[in-house]
């Protein structure tokens, strides 16, 4: 997740992802070996794994693992494209497994979809982070639509199949033609796209509005990570999660083999209620296996309206299979899912802060004023694997803690995205802190614990955090119920210093023997090294405030 300007509904969703160009090549195939020369041992076993996964269209998988390497090696350029591939094909599966996608693709003409590109290139010029590069972003969308015509999931929508065998053909004409074309502002962006249109309906009896979306993700893709189309769908869930609630299961998912993993169980959710746990793996719904499904397709079997029930076939590890029946209704979920005395003798407290959305500021009162009643000495703020949330509540959250002073600043391209976000005296608590985090700390969480840092407020405990240091506007568009996340502007700590690929640096690191678990990871057993390592840094802490 990232961060953004409340005033405007700002926020991100989905996974975190790192920049990367995007590239129409193609995985070896066919017994091919793709030869990367003077690369390091360890980035090209990370190619080849990832060549593999690309193999296996495991696409979500491919994205996460690029993103992990492009943390190791962030200037090379062949994991730079085929992070990007992996995001074009993950893209365009969610899309095609979005029922609100096919709607809007169904119900707009070829002269509205062009309308709607337009009003995405104006939303661009007008409040983008960087200025636009137009022939670049007409450039991407062909790439984008290479990929698609490369795509099972698009093919068998859009291309009838007396067309199928002339799609090279196609793509080499569409080349062509597209780079005769000179694009140096919206107007002649638009025209190019309509060009593209034209011509896949012409020679592929595509529909034009298909082929005129594709350019719009890819031009949206194009910018940075962070900035994408939104359907109508995922606009809805961006607005739900900023305002912490949503109708479903409540339960945090993520892929594993040919099932679905429970991440995580929201406290009196339906899915706690039916005795659904974290861990457990999701292998059917409503009967249908999951095999064969992509995660999105198989996440979309789960969604449905508030009051309808789902059957899920629960698997917990080393037990027989069950089934479950589950009754969908919205769900609030709470910025803290722990706070509790973990040290009674010694008065520490522990707190967990999921995400920052616009109830954390009332949930973390709630909570302070609980832990302060059950006897806290000192408390840990753990942060980790918080992706972040709503730019305003980190600010918040910070400001409980710090008295004065700069808590963070945004820049932008525009007057109007250049912030300075500052502490107030009134309503701050004095109690001694010890923050968290962790690779997974990002964007919001980035802004609280670097605030905590920076005024030497308290000791912040982990390894460095991911360094997503810029802010996402969430713009409706005007004419569907789509929506657009566009990077306005970036955000800078207190002392100034860009977050943005160096994220925070902890003051006690915990190293690793090996890379710590991506998944959540629980307060509990001698396992946890890092809040060990926190426990230890707040009886420290204690230990000087007594002499």
């Amino acid at each position: 997740m990232g961060s953004g300007h409340l005033r405007r509904a700002a926020a991100t969703v989905g996974a975190i992802i790192i920049a990367g160009l995007l590239s129409v090549s193609s995985p070896a195939q066919n017994g091919v070996t793709i030869v990367f020369p003077n690369r390091p041992p360890e980035l090209l076993e990370l190619l080849d794994r990832g060549r593999q996964m690309e193999l296996r269209q495991r696409w979500g998988d491919a994205l996460s693992h690029y993103e992990d390497a492009l943390r190791l090696f962030p200037d090379d350029r062949a994991l730079q494209q085929r992070f990007a591939v992996a995001r074009a094909h993950y893209d365009l599966a969610r899309r095609y497994a979005d029922a609100s996608f096919h709607r809007s693709v169904e119900q707009l003409s070829a002269a509205q979809a062009l309308d709607l590109y337009a009003q995405v290139l104006l939303k661009i010029q007008t409040h983008y982070v960087d200025s636009p590069e137009w022939k670049t972003l007409v450039d991407s969308g062909t790439a984008n639509l290479e990929i698609a015509l490369n795509a099972p999931v698009f093919v068998q929508r859009n291309v009838p199949d007396s067309r199928i065998a002339t799609i090279d053909g196609f793509l080499t004409e569409l080349r062509r033609t597209m780079a005769g074309l000179a694009v140096t502002n919206r107007g002649e962006a638009r025209q190019a796209v309509a060009v593209a249109a034209r011509l896949a309906q012409e020679k592929l009896a595509i529909v034009p509005t298909a082929v005129v979306f594709e350019y719009l993700c890819g031009a949206t893709n194009a910018l940075d990570p962070y900035s994408a189309y939104l359907t109508p769908d995922q606009l809805n869930e961006v607005y739900a999660q900023i305002e912490g609630n949503f109708v479903g299961l409540g339960v945090e998912l993520k892929a594993h083999n040919s099932a679905l993993r429970i991440v995580r169980v929201i406290p009196g959710s339906p899915a706690e209620q039916s005795g659904i746990k974290a861990g457990d793996l999701i292998v059917a719904v409503d009967g249908r296996p999951l095999q064969p499904l992509s995660t999105e397709e198989a996440a979309n079997l789960l969604r449905g309206e508030e009051g309808t029930l789902v059957q899920v076939s629960v698997v917990t590890p080393g037990q027989k299979p069950r089934e479950v029946i589950v009754r969908r209704r919205r769900v609030e979920v709470p910025s803290i899912d722990q706070a509790s005395i973990i040290d009674p003798q010694h008065g520490i407290a522990y707190l967990r802060l999921v995400c920052f959305q616009k109830g954390t500021g009332r949930d973390l009162d709630a909570a302070l004023w609980r832990l302060h009643r059950a006897g806290m000495r000192i408390l840990i703020v753990d942060v980790r694997n918080n992706p972040g949330g709503v730019l305003t509540s980190a600010v918040e959250a910070a400001d409980r803690f710090i008295d004065r002073g700069l808590i963070v600043s945004t820049r932008g391209r525009s007057l109007q995205e250049d912030y300075t976000y500052s502490a107030h005296s009134e309503g701050t608590w004095r109690v001694p802190l010890v923050v968290l985090i962790d690779q997974n700390s990002a964007s919001a969480a980035e802004i609280f614990a670097g605030a905590i840092r920076d005024h030497r407020r308290g000791t912040v405990v982990g390894v460095r955090s991911f360094g997503k240091g810029s802010v996402q506007g969430i713009f409706p568009l005007e004419g569907c119920a789509a929506g657009l996340r566009l990077t306005t502007a970036k955000f800078y700590s207190p002392s100034g210093r860009p977050y943005s690929g160096s994220g925070v640096e902890p003051d006690i690191a915990v190293h690793f023997a090996a890379k710590p678990s991506q998944a959540a990871i629980e307060p509990t057993g001698d396992a946890d090294a890092i809040l060990a390592a926190g426990l230890q840094a707040a009886r420290s802490q204690l230990q000087l405030g007594r002499r």
